[in-house]
């Protein structure tokens, strides 16, 4: 009754043959141990069922194994773990998913950065012949490193004539030798992202120069380019109509060559491309596939608003209806209701879009495209580059209204200025700042070098990308030069005390005068003091990009009048925040009791001054004359909650600091 009784029918003699084992004591052995394993009814207490399973053992065949796996001691945690870990697997499956709907959108590299300008022929010479080039941008790519700066935005260097420097453009193909070669524009690229430094280009679609291929060939009526350009009937110093260009005077010029004028609205060099030809739509998107296929980050559109026109050619209104009619001469004495920003303007722009959206399919390679168009008092014309919730078109319209901010300089002038954006951007979208660009004379110049560090931290530490013009980190000074060789006076870059501030080696001078401060305005002595305003820029640059709360957090008003600007930056679910303090009058203590949501105490992060106490008491909060502060604070409390109409957000978001991950909320 011994392996007889085992419900299977097992017959020890097959379960144990194993030719590995075959011996002359091997059937003896194993069928002792065998009888040993095996239980006999009689052994089992009265009243419990009968066990005769085999014990297992080293070596036990499958039929064993499965004999015992069967049995519910064995098959019950077996099952348990296995569903177990189904349960687990959907749990973390789900919580992903749910992780992955609630996250916000990770910013993307023109959001992280602040966006650095860059002059080819003012920022450095490589080859001593007094002229700024592409090989001298690359020679000093570890500035942009030391700053935290990850996307430059070159102005042209395409094939020029340079009647306005580089933006009359002969070749959109070509680099003008003055900057250097196609393979220099390709070196220097491959290095930029090798160092993870994006390049945006400046791409000019209103106009070409007059000597390009397509203006020669247009003025000759050679017929696939006859109409490339706008041309009207007309006779020599006898426009068709009242328009002015941007910088003064008709915008008609003769061409005795085609018996016609042609339309230009900047210099009569420049003429303006035909938009409502088809064939140039096409032939300036190709230019747009010629350099993203380089490899290019991203386009800058300029002067966007002057691509189209009316076709009707009537006369535009004046300003001053009782002027004399002939001495109508400037851009502003006119109304361009016919000639800015007409219909059929953001169709072409977010053709473009779809272009560069083609080409950021490739993982972390987004490519960008913000607008260049002064739009002045009508800021809603503007915001129309942003596009609609339905159709994409810019990321950014380059917002100019805090280059206004010295006219007038004052808290109360900085808060209007910095409102005015955020409170007509459509909701959901990024903001950005610019304080300096080629076409606006250096901010030090015209708000006072003492402002300078003040007006760099506005810049750094608002919501949004902020926008740098090349010198502005070290403060960077006007020069009286000649109107046409830099008409805002910005000498080329400074980069130590050696001659010709370090920006070429030239022995016959540079193509501007070096500015007269450059012993004591320079990026070398600046990287030496601590309180420098270089050493400031690289500070807030580094903060912005790590600090969550400047990068996604509330902006909050909460104090302005004729010398301070103040406002907050905070997040829900983190119990850390920042003020941020600025003196734009004279010195002056700020009592900001009345604002409760702030604690007693506001710890010193950053001041743009010397001998600043660690902390101050949200009472007394005094600043000098131009003079920064960063201050954090700690508290549950939000201010945002209880002030709505002075805060914004582009997209809100909450912190959980369980998981140290952002949701949207």
């Amino acid at each position: 009754m011994y392996l007889s009784n085992i419900s299977s029918g097992l017959e020890l003699k097959e379960g144990l043959e194993n030719s590995a084992f075959e011996g002359d004591s091997q059937p003896e052995q194993s069928s002792r141990r065998g009888q040993e394993q095996a239980v006999s009814m009689e052994d089992c207490p009265a009243g419990e069922e009968s066990y005769t399973q085999i014990r297992p053992y080293a070596g036990m065949p499958k039929e064993v194994l499965l004999l015992y796996s069967s049995k519910a001691r064995y098959r019950l945690p077996r099952e348990i773990l296995f569903w177990l870990t189904v349960v687990c697997t959907l749990v973390l499956v789900a919580v992903t998913i749910t992780v992955i709907v609630l996250s916000p959108p990770c910013l993307s590299w023109w959001q992280t950065s602040p966006v650095y300008q860059v002059y080819p022929r003012s920022f450095k010479d490589s080859d001593a012949d007094g002229v700024g080039d592409l090989r001298g941008i690359k020679e000093k790519l570890s500035h942009f490193q030391y700053l935290n700066i990850k996307a430059l935005w070159i102005s042209p260097f395409y094939k020029s004539p340079m009647k306005d420097f580089g933006y009359d453009v002969e070749d959109f193909r070509a680099v003008d030798p003055l900057f250097g070669t196609m393979e220099d524009f390709d070196d220097l690229l491959a290095s930029m992202h090798s160092m993870g430094i994006k390049l945006i280009m400046d791409y000019i679609p209103n106009h070409t120069s007059d000597k390009h291929v397509w203006f020669q060939l247009s003025r000759n009526r050679t017929d696939y380019y006859s109409d490339f350009y706008i041309w009207v009937n007309c006779t020599e110093g006898h426009p068709p109509n009242n328009w002015v260009s941007v910088f003064g005077n008709s915008t008609w010029t003769y061409d005795p060559e085609r018996g016609q004028c042609y339309f230009h609205q900047f210099l009569k060099e420049q003429p303006d491309l035909n938009f409502r030809n088809p064939n140039v739509i096409g032939e300036m998107t190709d230019i747009i596939h010629f350099w993203l296929k380089k490899g290019v980050d991203g386009f800058r559109m300029d002067a966007v608003k002057h691509m189209l026109e009316a076709t009707h050619l009537r006369n535009e209104p004046q300003v001053n209806p009782m002027q004399a009619p002939e001495t109508v001469t400037k851009e502003f004495d006119l109304y361009h209701d016919y000639t800015y920003t007409q219909v059929g303007l953001h169709d072409i722009l977010r053709g473009w879009r779809v272009v560069l959206d083609e080409y950021s399919r490739e993982p972390g390679r987004y490519r960008f495209m913000v607008t260049e168009s002064y739009d002045y008092k009508e800021i809603e014309k503007t915001m129309m580059y942003y596009g609609t919730p339905f159709i994409k078109e810019a990321d950014i319209p380059f917002n100019f209204y805090l280059l206004d901010l010295p006219d007038g300089l004052s808290g109360v002038r900085a808060k209007e200025l910095v409102e005015l954006w955020m409170s007509n951007m459509p909701r959901g979208k990024w903001p950005n700042w610019v304080v300096g660009n080629h076409d606006k004379p250096r901010m030090s110049s015209r708000a006072g070098q003492e402002y300078v560090r003040a007006i760099n931290m506005l810049l750094l530490t608002l919501p949004g990308t902020p926008t740098t013009y090349y010198g502005e980190e070290i403060g960077m000074e006007n020069v009286n030069v000649s109107v046409t060789q830099d008409p805002f006076g910005k000498t080329p870059m400074q980069w130590n005390g050696n001659l010709n501030a370090g920006f070429s080696d030239s022995q016959n001078g540079t193509w501007l005068d070096i500015s007269p401060n450059y012993k004591t305005i320079n990026v070398e002595v600046q990287q030496s003091d601590t309180f420098s305003v270089l050493e400031l820029y690289r500070t807030l640059s580094l903060l912005r990009e790590k600090d969550i709360v400047l990068l996604r957090g509330w902006l909050c008003y909460v104090w302005e009048d004729t010398n301070v600007f103040a406002f907050l930056r905070e997040l829900d679910g983190l119990d850390r925040a920042f003020l941020v303090l600025l003196n734009f009058g004279e010195d002056i203590e700020t009592d900001l009791s009345t604002i409760t949501e702030l604690p007693d105490q506001l710890n010193v992060r950053i001041s743009t001054l010397p001998d600043t106490p660690s902390s101050f008491q949200k009472s007394r909060i005094r600043t000098s004359k131009g003079q920064g502060l960063l201050l954090e604070y700690f508290t549950s409390q939000r201010f945002h909650t209880g002030h709505s109409s002075q805060c914004y957000v582009s997209e809100k978001a909450c912190y959980l600091s369980a998981l140290d991950i952002l949701y949207k909320c």
